[in-house]
């Protein structure tokens, strides 16, 4: 017995050692942690249960049966974040670069198996150079297993990637078909292709960070839904983000103690500006009605024209979807339908109530914006807000124009309560181009033209640059004083908190993708 007890030691050390001291070495001289530290920061200290720790490759050709290391280059296993049960996987660079093999595959199914059993988070920390190249078709299949299960999982139990390092080829379409991605800046990229195939294919010159970096992801391809300056950074923005959300489908997100006080907000009465062609910044709104300093945004750098995050209104986890007057004067266009309809299906898949501040002059015209196929993706936006059967309350700050009006989770797709500021302006267009259509012919037999239009404009804005004729149809349950939105809202959302809505039976909708 003690001859083996003395043996599980040894293998038990040398599989914390992973690669070797050397490669650890070089694993901090690029300012990255390690598979084990990274799972030892991320999990409540004591915590982690490891799964799989003596695995080994089952590879003979290529002299690979000369090279064994325990764990096969992914650390797996469970533990705690802040006392809830989380499952991780972390994969190590120092063993054969992170590649995945068939038995690394395994190791990361089984722990994917057991989230979606129990009920639990899973997240992946990716470094990783791709497929292990020596296995051939065996860890293309390994891939294969990961994806599957990924797609199991969604909408069942959260999943989020942490991308700490290389993440190339067919390895990216796991992270991709996760809940939520991570970057880390300057030391981890993402692409299908790398440079090298770039250039021989199409003559281009690229970076690995060009082409696939944090930057890149966050801003351009929308990828990415945070970056981080480091790993430390990385982790705890992993943390606060799982504080949000319920351990599965089946749970609602924990609520903070929380006791109502008058909760007016008067700062909230001077924002939305007289002139209405003037920009204001819609986080002073989201400030002014949630509970202090809880919102985290998601694709903060991402189609900025909106603005998605969590945040908590007394005490509640909700998912905010908000029009950003500073950029583009809010306007929906594709990849801002991209952003939020993504959101509000996973808001909604996991029970967190919606908060929808508007302020929409319509959708981008253009060219660009048509071939691009703006009638679909901003279809993606309507359909995922009609979809939707959690809590779902409107705010209307100011403009509501047009389609958009009915998209922007309007009374008319299903949104349980629309309040509406005095500065609202709920109209099919604006007041100057729907005075050029409808007095058309009056402006133009005019003797003064500008003068005839101005007062058509005036005429136009009294009647419908307002929220009462909404009001007065039942569209808007209440028009409010700012000051009061966080108060109603605190109220509403506890009114709603046992909502349940009843669907026809089927399959599954066919969302327009």
């Amino acid at each position: 017995m003690s001859k083996n007890i003395e043996a599980l030691n040894k293998k038990i050390k040398e599989a914390h050692l992973g690669g070797g001291q050397q490669r650890i070495d070089k694993q901090h001289e690029k300012k990255k942690l390690t598979a084990r530290e990274r799972v030892d920061y991320f999990l409540d200290e004591g915590s982690f249960e490891e799964i799989g720790i003596l695995v080994t490759h089952r590879t003979t050709d290529f002299g690979m049966d000369q090279q064994h290391f325990y764990g096969d280059g992914v650390v797996t296993g469970y533990g705690t974040v802040n006392g809830r049960l989380v499952y991780v996987y972390a994969q190590d660079f120092t063993v054969f670069g992170g590649a995945l093999s068939e038995t690394h595959a395994e190791k990361i199914c089984k722990v994917m198996d057991h989230a979606v059993k129990v009920g639990a988070p899973i997240i992946g920390l990716n470094d990783s150079g791709g497929a292990r190249i020596q296995e051939g078709v065996r860890s293309l299949g390994g891939y294969a297993d990961i994806f599957f299960r990924n797609v199991q999982a969604s909408g069942v139990v959260p999943q989020i990637s942490a991308i700490m390092g290389p993440c190339a080829g067919g390895a990216v379409y796991s992270p991709a078909m996760t809940d939520f991605t991570l970057m880390v800046q300057d030391t981890s990229y993402m692409f299908v292709t790398g440079p090298n195939v770039v250039k021989t294919v199409t003559n281009e010159e690229v970076t690995s960070e060009e082409l696939g970096g944090a930057s890149a992801h966050s801003t351009k391809s929308g990828v990415t839904h945070c970056t981080a300056a480091n790993d430390i950074e990385c982790l705890e923005q992993l943390k606060k983000m799982l504080s949000y959300m319920p351990q599965n489908n089946q749970e609602k997100p924990e609520k903070l103690a929380f006791e109502l006080g008058e909760e007016f907000r008067p700062e909230l009465d001077n924002l939305v500006p007289e002139n209405a062609n003037k920009p204001y910044d819609m986080h002073e709104v989201i400030k002014g009605i949630i509970d202090a300093d809880s919102f985290f945004e998601i694709h903060k750098d991402y189609a900025d024209n909106i603005l998605v995050g969590f945040s908590r209104i007394g005490g509640r986890s909700v998912g905010v979807v908000a029009n950003q007057p500073m950029r583009l004067a809010g306007v929906l266009d594709v990849d801002a339908s991209k952003k939020a309809a993504r959101f509000v299906r996973f808001c909604d898949a996991f029970n967190i109530p919606l908060l929808v501040l508007v302020d929409v002059p319509g959708f981008l015209p253009g060219t660009d914006q048509e071939w691009n196929g703006i009638i679909l993706h901003g279809a993606k936006l309507l359909y995922a807000l009609s979809e939707a059967t959690v809590p779902r309350i409107t705010v209307i700050t100011r403009k509501a124009y047009g389609g958009a009006y009915d998209v922007m989770n309007s009374k008319h797709i299903g949104a349980d309560l629309n309040y509406a500021w005095p500065t609202a302006e709920i109209a099919v267009m604006g007041a100057k181009g729907a005075s050029e259509i409808i007095f058309r012919k009056e402006i133009a037999n005019a003797k003064d033209q500008e003068a005839k239009l101005l007062e058509k404009e005036s005429e136009y804005a009294e009647k419908f640059a307002n929220p009462f004729k909404a009001a007065q149809r039942g569209f808007v349950d209440e028009v409010i004083m700012p000051r009061d939105t966080r108060r109603k809202l605190i109220k509403a959302f506890a009114m709603l908190e046992n909502k349940e809505v009843l669907r026809p039976q089927r399959k599954h909708g066919n969302i327009p993708l």
